[in-house]
């Protein structure tokens, strides 16, 4: 590239990272925080509305039925319409369904709101990687997906305490803390739509505060190093759907997925089970959990930029790390340890996802980037559905969840044969000189 356009294109990008990251992660923010915030219910709608720790379990796990099942229809309708409008869509519904979990009265209404609202938002975690493809050249996309998983990081940080604050409301205006803590987050999850509506460019040709040239700067190294795709999907599905890598990447995400969601949905009961009753004090302590997601998402963009190239080694080198420290945790019998190791597991098993998404991105483009970013998606959410709906099922009546973290060490065990599988398929892509397609 010459020396002046890469200096217009330095500028560029960083004009868009700094305009277009913190509304971007503003609205996953939301979404993490709406999607998860009933694990710190979970001791509560038991206690008020009945509601076992297998129908929680179900009732948390099918938000990503929902989500899995609309994922791609839904960044096709993206595609179509662009990223603007359809965000905005998805911010205000779902932050209207999310407030109406306030109405919950027992496990049917439990269930029927919770796949409401993962009907609401599905799409919207594809749609952002869909506009990394559309902004960003490949070799930046692993820190800015990076800098946008800041934000499920930061939800649980300062959503968690936010969260069990919010639950100290119990009994004022004659509602449950539960319900204050549901309605006030989706209220501000809709204002958070609005915001999208009045500052979000769909791509760079749209953005005011980028001139012509910058804009098609950006568009041009974009998509410079994706390989070919093809502009229909009919008679493109097994370009789509069925190549190898695609398929491994989902199973990979899958099993990711399964291992994030069965850990997290349940560590405020598992903190409770200790003996901590305060609802402040629960957040506080479930927010450490976001302390190693958001150290995970910052250092290994960071390793993979400045000494390990190699994206699909790090994703093996976390998959074992996880699994070592999960295993840690069923060792040991200290609560102290026991968190301490379930902070070291959310590490990299979250941190491994900016190098994953990235891995992704770069064998995909155009319409094929839409549907097939979103089909990977789809699969991980799926795992999001069995990781708490099994663990739900194998948790005792008393709360023993030794049995469930059984069933998520096997599948760290799993991810570490998948992510093998998936380096060996990009390092024989890179031994023979093929580009990144069919």
């Amino acid at each position: 590239m010459p020396t002046g356009l890469a200096t217009l294109h330095a500028v560029a990008t960083r004009k868009a990272m700094y305009r277009l990251l913190p509304i971007m992660g503003i609205a996953y923010f939301m979404s993490y925080v709406n999607r998860t915030n009933v694990a710190l219910a979970k001791t509560q709608l038991e206690a008020d509305v009945g509601i076992s720790a297998a129908a929680y379990g179900l009732g948390a796990g099918i938000f990503f039925l929902s989500y899995a099942l609309l994922e791609i229809p839904s960044n096709m309708v993206l595609h179509r319409i662009g990223a603007r409008a359809w965000i905005t869509r998805i911010a205000v519904t779902w932050g209207l369904v999310s407030a109406s979990m306030m109405f919950v009265q027992g496990e049917l209404s439990f269930y029927v709101l919770r796949f409401l609202l993962g009907a609401a938002e599905a799409g919207l975690y594809p749609a952002l990687m869909y506009m990394v493809t559309l902004w960003f050249a490949p070799q930046h996309r692993v820190t800015v997906v990076g800098l946008i998983y800041t934000a499920p990081a930061l939800a649980i940080i300062l959503g968690s305490p936010a969260g069990g604050a919010l639950m100290l409301l119990d009994g004022a205006a004659g509602l449950h803390g539960w319900q204050w803590m549901f309605l006030t987050e989706g209220l501000v999850t809709v204002l958070i739509g609005a915001v999208v509506w009045f500052t979000l460019p769909s791509r760079p040709q749209d953005a005011r505060w980028l001139s012509r040239a910058e804009a098609d700067e950006l568009s041009a190294r974009a998509g410079a190093g994706d390989g070919p795709s093809p502009a229909r999907l009919r008679g493109n599905l097994g370009y789509a759907f069925g190549r190898p890598v695609i398929l491994v990447l989902s199973g990979l995400y899958f099993l990711n997925q399964l291992i994030g969601s069965a850990v997290g949905f349940n560590v405020p009961s598992l903190i409770q089970a200790l003996g901590v009753d305060d609802p402040l004090q629960i957040g506080v302590i479930t927010g450490g959990l976001g302390v190693g997601a958001l150290a995970g998402v910052l250092f290994f963009p960071w390793l993979h930029r400045r000494y390990v190239h190699d994206d699909t080694g790090l994703i093996v080198v976390c998959a074992v790390l996880a699994t070592v420290t999960l295993t840690g945790y069923l060792a040991v019998a200290d609560p102290v340890w026991q968190i301490v190791l379930l902070y070291a597991t959310n590490f990299f098993v979250i941190g491994t996802l900016p190098l994953f998404w990235s891995v992704a991105m770069s064998r995909m483009s155009g319409l094929m980037a839409a549907v097939g970013l979103a089909f990977v998606n789809m699969i991980g959410l799926t795992g999001s559905f069995v990781g708490p709906s099994v663990f739900g099922l194998l948790e005792g009546p008393g709360g023993d969840s030794a049995a469930s973290f059984l069933f998520v060490l096997g599948a760290c065990v799993a991810g570490i044969a998948v992510a093998v599988a998936l380096a060996v398929m990009v390092r024989r892509e890179r031994v023979g000189g093929v580009t990144p397609g069919p």
